[in-house]
């Protein structure tokens, strides 16, 4: 059967099922369509394409306010994680100490503005390599920047990115001193695969009396109404290796002569570790409530 045309306007059809014979040349059954002016295309037109809604540029926001969960207090440094040891104050009390040192960087590599990037932020670069230990793009990039190879680039994102340039060295005596809480951040010492006794602080069974579940874990809901196990379940497996942030430690001494640091209390990951050091994050202070 040929297409029928349709048109907004109302539409006469005449074909042999709907014509009467006896007089088929002056009755016709007439079919009025109306559409809601929607133009139809056939399908055989070229330019009628799928439009799809243009994405999204904009960054998602709360009540027309954009919403930046990242943002830093301030700009920071990368350290490397040096031990632990104990700190005599003047006043005679013992305070454990964390020891960080400084290898060569903490570079500004490249910064990042709203206009350029869509966010405001500063890559910082530490701890000098070989050229061979990089790939061509990383090289590339560094030297964009007028920098020394290095091996770890970090941003910390800022309300105002001004006064940074690209190969500016980050001194921590000039952005912290003795007595400023900050947050540091660092890789926790793995443990490899635990059981959940250790890895989630479970009571372990009876040890005696004819118990055969001395370490082993409880019912895990597999024959309850579910049926099934549910995902999140604490269970044993790998054990540490996570990124941590332990907040609001305070400096205790800052030795210019050594070039090292030491902050109150511990940080993650064993000596030798990166860590990364930022001014805490106070609400209402550096913060706003809101």
């Amino acid at each position: 059967m040929s297409a029928i045309p349709f048109s907004s306007a109302s539409t006469s059809i005449r074909h042999p099922i709907f014509t009467n014979n006896a007089s088929s040349s002056s009755s016709s059954l007439r079919l009025r369509t109306s559409f809601l002016a929607l133009p139809l295309k056939s399908h055989h037109n070229s330019n009628l394409r799928l439009q799809f809604p243009a994405q999204r540029t904009t960054r998602r926001t709360n009540n027309g306010v954009p919403v930046c969960m990242s943002m830093e207090a301030g700009i920071g440094v990368m350290a490397t994680k040096l031990g632990m040891m104990s700190f005599f104050e003047p006043d005679g009390k013992v305070v454990p100490v964390t020891v960080v040192g400084f290898k060569e960087g903490n570079i500004v590599t490249q910064v990042k503005t709203e206009a350029t990037d869509g966010y405001s932020a500063v890559q910082v670069g530490y701890r000098r390599v070989r050229d061979r230990k990089l790939t061509k793009p990383e090289l590339g990039h560094l030297e964009k920047a007028g920098a020394i190879p290095m091996r770890h680039l970090q941003e910390f994102r800022l309300v105002n990115v001004d006064g940074f340039e690209p190969n500016q060295r980050l001194v921590f005596n000039e952005l912290f001193k003795e007595g400023d809480l900050v947050d540091v951040s660092g890789i926790t010492i793995g443990k490899g695969f635990q059981g959940g006794i250790k890895r989630h602080n479970f009571k372990r069974g009876p040890m005696t009396h004819g118990s055969k579940s001395h370490r082993a874990l409880g019912s895990i809901g597999a024959g309850t109404t579910p049926g099934r196990v549910y995902k999140g379940k604490k269970m044993p497996g790998r054990m540490g290796g996570t990124k941590r942030k332990i907040r609001k430690l305070k400096i205790v001494k800052v030795d210019d002569e050594l070039n090292v640091v030491m902050i109150k209390g511990a940080v993650p990951g064993k000596p030798g570790n990166l860590l990364r050091i930022a001014p805490a994050k106070i609400v209402g202070k550096n913060i706003p409530k809101n």
